[in-house]
């Protein structure tokens, strides 16, 4: 293994920064590709709601991996600490190099890169790994809180689907894994060693289950208060060279958690309304406040300026839209020579899947019939074969199926057929 040059190392770097989101994985595997020869890359990250797990690499892999497998990897591994070893990914046992990245205020964001030879990567390959994955988390950080309306208000949906399926199916085995360890402690069981075997092994799934689903909270949720402190960081630049004085009421829960997309918004929210409130003339004065409560997350920023700003005007109008589209509300309260008032609340729970058909609907027939069996858990070779089509062709419906539905893997579409009533539980 040889590390590239600086100039071609920045010039890979430069290539992924630039990628699609949903795209970087490709680049970054090819920049790797010079130095770190691998399979498959794969990342899970906090940062996106809607695709919190994307794969590249051989077919073999990417379309059996799941976010639990990478979760499981997660938990071994420490930020800013490559981790090399053995792991569980894709029903098989593999070699991988993973790194974790957890830039200041970011949600997280965990590299799995699994390598096509033994042999262990060198402690230089390792740091190279690494401190490009920290730019490519940071980009990731940066995308998420700077989404359109549209695409946030999609992230918010894909959330609420995502988090009812993972209680569901962690409801299911833990209630399963419980019956199990009363079973195997029952003390009419004869064979003793059997049955503390047995034990311990369910005692580990139940851990390990557990394990992964707090993993799975620590990249979708920031505490209120490290929330609060990284908006600080982001107003007291704006704040440098004005007389304007600013006064920051955070939260008095620090450690209530936050949805990282809520947290996103409600920074942008109140950098907007800051930044809108500073263009005002006679301004001395601005307040912060930001507290979340049992109904939601609450932001008010006060000014004591002419009173001027008006809820019709370009900037107020994004700043609602961008409440709007986590299913929040703003107002703003305008009284000449009083001031500004700018209130806003969100929600700090999930919206409802929408129970209407619009995304199945834009299947067409033959997808709806490869979604189906995709439900079933069958593979694309299965697929082919009732269907009477080529592997390659199902492939082809698959791609189109994920992106028609907004969905980043195959198990996400199968849980929206199942709730769509396309494929149901049975």
């Amino acid at each position: 293994m040889h590390l590239p040059d600086p100039p071609t190392a920045l010039a890979a770097a430069a290539s992924v920064l630039r990628a699609p989101t949903g795209g970087m994985l490709e680049p970054l595997s090819q920049a790797l590709a010079d130095f770190l020869p691998h399979r498959t890359v794969a990342m899970l990250t906090g940062d996106c709601a809607r695709h919190p797990m994307k794969a590249y690499g051989e077919t073999a892999i990417t379309e059996k991996i799941t976010s639990a497998e990478l979760a499981r990897v997660g938990g071994t591994v420490v930020v800013g600490e490559p981790w090399f070893g053995r792991a569980r990914l894709a029903g098989e046992d593999l070699p991988v190099l993973a790194v974790a990245s957890h830039p200041a205020g970011a949600s997280g964001a965990l590299l799995v890169v699994v390598t096509s030879v033994g042999d262990e990567p060198t402690g230089p390959v390792r740091e190279l790994v690494q401190r490009l994955w920290d730019l490519v988390a940071l980009q990731l950080m940066h995308r998420a809180e700077n989404l359109p309306p549209a695409d946030l208000s999609g992230n918010r949906l894909a959330a609420g689907e995502r988090a009812r399926v993972i209680a569901e199916l962690t409801s299911i085995h833990a209630a399963t894994l419980q019956s199990l360890l009363g079973t195997l402690r029952s003390r009419t069981l004869d064979d003793a060693a059997a049955r503390r075997t047995a034990t311990d092994l369910a005692v580990s799934a139940l851990i390990e289950l557990r394990a992964a689903a707090d993993l799975d909270s620590t990249l979708s949720e920031e505490p209120a208060g490290a929330a609060f402190d990284r908006l600080t960081g982001k107003i007291a630049p704006l704040m440098r060279y004005s007389q304007v004085s600013l006064e920051l009421a955070g939260p008095r829960d620090r450690d209530r958690a936050l949805p990282a997309d809520i947290a996103n918004t409600a920074q942008a929210l109140v950098r907007g309304a800051v930044v809108a409130m500073l263009d005002q003339d006679g301004l001395t004065r601005i307040r912060v406040t930001w507290e979340p409560e049992e109904s939601g997350l609450h932001l008010v920023v006060r000014d004591d300026g002419p009173g001027t700003l008006a809820a019709g005007a370009l900037p107020m109008r994004r700043l609602a839209e961008l409440a709007a589209a986590v299913g929040g509300r703003l107002s703003l309260d305008a009284v000449p020579d009083w001031g500004t008032t700018m209130s806003a609340a969100l929600p700090l729970t999930p919206p409802a899947p929408p129970t209407t058909d619009a995304a199945p609907a834009a299947l067409k027939p033959r997808e709806l019939e490869v979604l189906a069996r995709l439900a079933r858990g069958l593979r694309n070779r299965q697929i082919a074969e009732e269907l009477l089509i080529s592997e390659h062709t199902v492939k082809f419906h698959v791609a189109n199926i994920l992106d028609k539905l907004g969905v980043g893997t195959r198990t996400e579409a199968a849980a929206l057929a199942h709730t769509s009533g396309l494929a149901p539980l049975s």
